[in-house]
């Protein structure tokens, strides 16, 4: 099935939920198996590999980390290739000073936000959609 490729469409059609807890990234120089055991999401780098786990796992680990993260996940399927949506929900994050990592999945993208600001970005991106559906209306 391929993703929807239209900006006004996926912004007019976009239903964010969170996944429940918090994450937190860890770095390893080298790959950790165990760590990608219990990990979300990791990607390499020339630097290493990065683990989103969840902050329970990395507290019971000991593992030390700086940033805690709200996860969510933009509930509509965008195609690989389509242009825009990450730079719509990034710059409206922005607007209120809401820090955004942003992971990409084959059927969804992932914005992993401060976990203190959950509400307010899921409120932002509400809003967000809320105005493309008032504007393609128009």
């Amino acid at each position: 099935m391929s993703g929807e490729r239209d900006l006004a469409r996926l912004l007019a059609s976009l239903q964010v939920t969170a996944r429940d807890g918090e994450f937190v990234f860890v770095s390893r120089p080298v790959a950790d198996p165990g760590l990608a055991a219990l990990s979300e999401a990791s990607v390499r780098e020339d630097e290493g590999v990065t683990y989103v786990l969840p902050r329970a796992k990395a507290d019971a680990l000991r593992l030390s980390y700086d940033f805690r993260a709200a996860w969510l996940s933009l509930g509509v399927h965008s195609a690989l290739e389509a242009v825009g949506l990450t730079a719509a929900v990034a710059t409206a994050l922005a607007r209120h000073q809401i820090p955004c990592n942003v992971l990409a999945g084959f059927h969804h993208d992932h914005l992993l936000v401060a976990a203190e600001r959950r509400d307010e970005a899921l409120a932002v991106l509400s809003a967000l959609s809320a105005l493309s559906v008032q504007a393609s209306a128009r």
